[in-house]
């Protein structure tokens, strides 16, 4: 048994709870208990397939969507480039991390 109960602990503990409960509640409140696991059970398989549904690597859109964002960078860093006094704001000299991924003309 999973919590050291042995046979005679668990006679004892069903004695116990019908003298407790009675004879006619003690089965129903089995059966709540029984439902309710089921219910639970139910719940975790529903949450841990859900899960395993969820794409593990990067689908063709978010590819899409990353090239997108590289094109908009490039094109505000030439635009920057070409009119360095009125600088535009967001551009990639602002972030460091974003200098890795853009293109800029050697000045």
């Amino acid at each position: 048994m999973p919590f050291g109960f042995h046979g005679l602990d668990l006679v004892v503990i069903l004695v116990i709870a019908l003298l407790i409960f009675g004879p006619k509640k003690l089965p129903e409140m089995g059966s709540a208990i029984g439902k309710s696991i089921k219910e639970f059970k139910k719940g975790m398989n529903e949450l841990t397939a859900a899960r395993e549904d969820e794409p593990r690597s990067p689908t063709l859109a978010s590819y899409e969507a990353i090239e997108r964002e590289l094109a908009n960078r490039r094109a505000l860093d030439e635009a920057n480039a070409q009119d360095p006094v009125n600088k535009k704001v967001g551009s990639s000299e602002a972030s460091s991390s974003e200098n890795a991924y853009t293109e800029r003309p050697v000045d």
